[in-house]
């Protein structure tokens, strides 16, 4: 969600992260919920977050966007919160709160002056318990949500491309994360209300989602408020995910997506990778530091400062549960045609498949990715989320102590033998984002 409300100045300060271990305590209630504690005492601030495994990826064809819809829905009221109080009552009490989805999870939080933790856990469980899911909330978050559709993808220059819409359906033919996150205007005005209980019964379940509480709490008393407002909660129905599974792409494929919003066009090559659990997903990371990471990089030095071909260019590796794609892009100057950068940068590629960068690179890579490592878990609310979303996404809790050494162990083989693996000639999906011609735009 966009909308963020005022909050303690004291919540900024968080809790600055070194290097060292974040200690956390986890455990299950009866009705399957997975309970992650992280207590710091050293500022007056708590956050309660709640993750529900579902994300786009969960959604049928004909109904996408349903998990973003909630993200939006689920802050229209519950049984004991009139509609339009979500908001009230947490800012009243100085705090904020936010939501976001991704292709695999959506997640939902709390942060307050630590003297209202029973109240961001009295909220967050009965959201979860008794939901208000009626026709008239609905009619209002579909408006909403189409208009943010609008402004962030449909109206934005390269909204399209940012968002995976110009994007995912090239690189992905059968697995759901073909779609967007955020959905089409047809399948959100064709859902029923009975459309959207149902995907609430489904998905929303104490045995489907983690709380994780963060910041200055007691352990015991925190244990006792957790059972009694979540402890009566009904466990739901198991849910089977059974996504069908992608061939490898073995003949490079190119395609043609167009923009009105855009003047300049860009050059996206992408190539489908494995799930983020792979070992392979740490030195991936580090090639696209290594090729882009900042005004040193080596496409950057190359393209934008010294042939001065390039107004932009990037590289990224996105992780997902079932698959990952990484692209490099490149907005050319004026005059650079979009299939002299393609040539030019797949040389650039087999250079890093062919030879090792070298060592000053390497230990640069490493202080780069160190700093950023310890910067991401600086803040209750940032450590509350990656906690959750290790415990999620990555299959162990424990994975956010663990990560940074992963990063330490990538050698320089590595990188290469990644950009080997991964981004083959023949493994390219070349998309080609045009301004949309002039007779088209009307």
């Amino acid at each position: 969600m966009k909308k963020i409300l005022s909050v303690a100045a004291v919540a900024l300060m968080g809790t600055v992260m070194n290097a060292q271990q974040i200690k956390f305590e986890e455990y299950k209630l009866p009705n399957g919920l997975h309970v992650i504690l992280h207590q710091d005492n050293t500022v007056p601030v708590i956050t309660t977050g709640v993750m529900y495994n579902v994300g786009s990826r969960d959604e049928q064809a004909g109904k996408t966007g349903f998990a973003h819809f909630f993200e939006h829905l689920l802050f229209e009221g519950t049984a004991n919160i009139e509609r339009g109080e979500w908001f009230k009552i947490v800012s009243s009490h100085g705090g904020q709160n936010n939501a976001n989805t991704s292709t695999d999870r959506t997640y939902y939080y709390e942060t307050f002056p630590s003297n209202n933790l029973e109240l961001g856990l009295w909220m967050e469980a009965d959201r979860l318990r008794q939901p208000v899911i009626n026709q008239i909330g609905v009619d209002t978050q579909k408006e909403v949500v189409k208009e943010e559709k609008r402004q962030r993808l449909d109206n934005q220059p390269y909204g399209k491309f940012m968002y995976g819409e110009a994007l995912n359906p090239h690189i992905f033919e059968k697995h759901p994360y073909k779609n967007s996150v955020i959905g089409s205007f047809e399948d959100l005005s064709s859902a029923k209300l009975e459309d959207f209980q149902y995907f609430s019964k489904k998905f929303y379940s104490p045995n489907n989602a983690v709380l994780v509480v963060a910041g200055d709490f007691q352990t015991a008393e925190t244990k006792k408020m957790i059972e009694k407002y979540f402890g009566v909660i009904p466990r739901g129905a198991e849910v089977v995910k059974n996504f069908p599974k992608e061939a490898p792409i073995t003949k490079a494929k190119e395609v043609t997506e167009y923009d009105s919003n855009i003047q300049l066009p860009l050059l996206a090559i992408n190539y489908r990778t494995m799930d983020n659990k792979s070992k392979d997903v740490y030195a991936l990371d580090l090639l696209s530091k290594y090729l882009s990471g900042g005004k040193t990089s080596v496409l950057h030095k190359k393209y934008v400062d010294e042939k001065k071909q390039a107004l932009q260019i990037f590289a990224f590796n996105r992780q997902m549960v079932d698959y990952g794609i990484y692209t490099i892009g490149v907005i050319p100057q004026t005059g650079v045609s979009l299939d002299q950068m393609k040539n030019e940068i797949q040389k650039d590629i087999e250079k890093v498949q062919n030879e090792l960068i070298s060592e000053e690179d390497y230990q640069k890579l490493m202080n780069a990715t160190e700093n950023d490592f310890v910067s991401s878990r600086s803040g209750i609310e940032n450590i509350a989320h990656q906690l959750a979303d290790a415990y999620m996404q990555k299959g162990a809790t424990s994975k956010i102590n663990t990560e940074l050494e992963d990063y330490r162990r990538v050698t320089r083989e590595d990188i290469r033998n990644v950009a080997r693996k991964y981004l083959g000639k023949d493994q390219r999906v070349i998309v080609n984002y045009l301004p949309k011609p002039a007779e088209d735009k009307k």
